[in-house]
């Protein structure tokens, strides 16, 4: 497919992984690039990152001087793909949860027209590995939650393995985004929706991390809660696109 495409890899303490996982996405896709944005890691992830970055190209770095949030550090890494003329833009977990072999199958769904491209974790079926029976159950009643209180018509709104045409991230104007955690994925989703671009869902395996450790906690949870209604207002609760989708810049 043509046009540039940017992997946006969040990383805050993993050191680990920021290896295998570059290697394993230039192995599928071997023409992408990667744009690290790393928090500050107290682990040394942000030293080993330079020295990747200085080994090959295709890799990048974006060093946040806090701990600012993974909301926070996709924003960033968006601005920098776009000011650098990124045509498909990723946000991909580090720690080998998203399968970079499902690269060209988001990529594909791109090309036949979608403007955003969702991994789905539960369409068509559970594909979920080493998650307890609780986290499971939180999730996907979550993602039932957000449809039931929003009208956002995906099956997966809290997943974190996506795709987006550089338009839709202008569109959605990525300076007014709120969320931080992982409702961060929530809206994001909502506001291309609203806005009437296409979407797509794939079907991906997620498989949780080998290495390291999560990073959710009851805040994110709360604020993830919180935002789903915050949402729903913005729309004036209506279960449908508010606005038409943007003419194209030319």
């Amino acid at each position: 497919m043509s046009g540039k495409t940017l992997l946006i890899i969040p990383t805050y303490d993993e050191r680990d992984n920021v290896g295998p996982i570059s290697q394993a996405v230039f192995r599928s896709a071997p023409e992408a690039h990667i744009l690290f944005v790393d928090d500050d890691s107290p682990d040394g992830t942000g030293a080993l990152l330079d020295e990747m970055a200085a080994a090959d190209p295709r890799v990048h770095v974006l060093h946040h001087g806090e701990k600012a949030g993974l909301g926070r550090a996709y924003v960033a890494g968006f601005k920098w793909g776009l000011e650098r003329g990124y045509d498909h833009l990723f946000e991909m977990d580090a720690d080998g949860s998203h399968d970079p072999r499902e690269i060209p199958a988001f990529l594909k769904a791109a090309e036949d027209g979608a403007d955003l491209v969702l991994g789905t974790r539960y369409k068509g079926g559970i594909r979920v590995i080493n998650w307890p029976l609780n986290r499971l159950l939180i999730s996907m009643s979550a993602g039932a939650f957000v449809r039931l209180v929003t009208g956002l018509p995906v099956s997966d709104p809290t997943g974190g393995y996506k795709c987006y045409s550089a338009e839709v991230l202008r569109a959605i104007d990525l300076d007014s985004i709120v969320s931080n955690g992982y409702s961060f994925q929530i809206e994001t989703t909502f506001k291309a929706w609203t806005r009437s671009f296409r979407i797509a869902e794939i079907p991906i395996v997620f498989e949780d991390r080998r290495a390291g450790y999560s990073k959710l906690s009851r805040a994110i949870a709360r604020e993830a809660f919180f935002m789903v209604f915050r949402l729903a207002w913005r729309n004036r609760f209506r279960r449908r696109p508010r606005f038409p989708r943007p003419a194209p810049v030319r």
